[in-house]
């Protein structure tokens, strides 16, 4: 038998997907400010209620994205190998996300992505809302290393530092992608940039 709250599900999510992707094309195409809600609302034929049913605020049609990878750091921590620490578990992570070109890691130059990125980064508004989600992300991982031992100001200043280098080091390799390098020729400068800045925090963080 079908589940009736299984497609129900289904249906929203693909409606969020679609209000969202919607917004997204007509941000890149006349930019953020330029774009309102009921042109939104018109182009992905819902209604203002249900588009703010979804989306609280302008800024959370775009960012959306990036609140399913907000407790990603924690998450890798919670479930690394027994033999691996925190740090060792995140640089293996971030390694990984460069070979797969996420999006996250800021090593993908597909046309759209990196207008995204640039949209984000070049709207004040946007940008702002973005260190939210940093400073949540670093929450997250705090606590994710309070629960595996550490005291309160350690897990929160060491969560601090292994979050801002994860941003800087995947806003040096969109700043590269910008310039007109292509993600293949970036890759081995964005591996060598991730194991140095994780060996500079292994030497100052000692076994944490």
């Amino acid at each position: 038998m079908t589940d009736p709250m299984g497609l129900r599900e289904s249906k929203k999510a693909r409606l969020r997907e679609t209000i969202a992707a919607t917004a997204i094309r007509m941000f890149l195409d006349a930019g953020f400010d330029q774009v309102s809600i009921t042109d939104i609302a018109r182009a992905a034929e819902v209604s203002r209620r249900t588009l703010f049913a979804y989306f609280p605020t302008k800024e959370d049609l775009v960012l959306q994205r990036f609140a399913d990878h907000e407790d990603e750091a924690a998450r890798t921590v919670l479930a690394r190998r027994a033999d691996q620490t925190p740090l060792e578990a995140l640089r293996a992570a971030m390694l990984d996300s460069l070979r797969r070109r996420d999006p996250n890691s800021g090593l993908n130059d597909d046309p759209e992505i990196v207008a995204f990125v640039q949209l984000i980064t070049q709207t004040e508004s946007l940008a702002e809302r973005l260190r939210r989600y940093t400073s949540r992300s670093i929450a997250s991982l705090a606590e994710a290393l309070r629960d595996n031992g550490f005291d309160s100001i350690t897990a929160r200043l060491v969560a601090a530092q292994l979050v801002v280098v994860q941003r800087e080091l995947a806003f040096m390799n969109h700043e590269c992608i910008v310039n007109g390098q292509s993600a293949a020729a970036r890759y081995p400068a964005a591996v060598r940039a991730t194991d140095r800045a994780f060996d500079l925090l292994r030497d100052g963080l000692g076994s944490i």
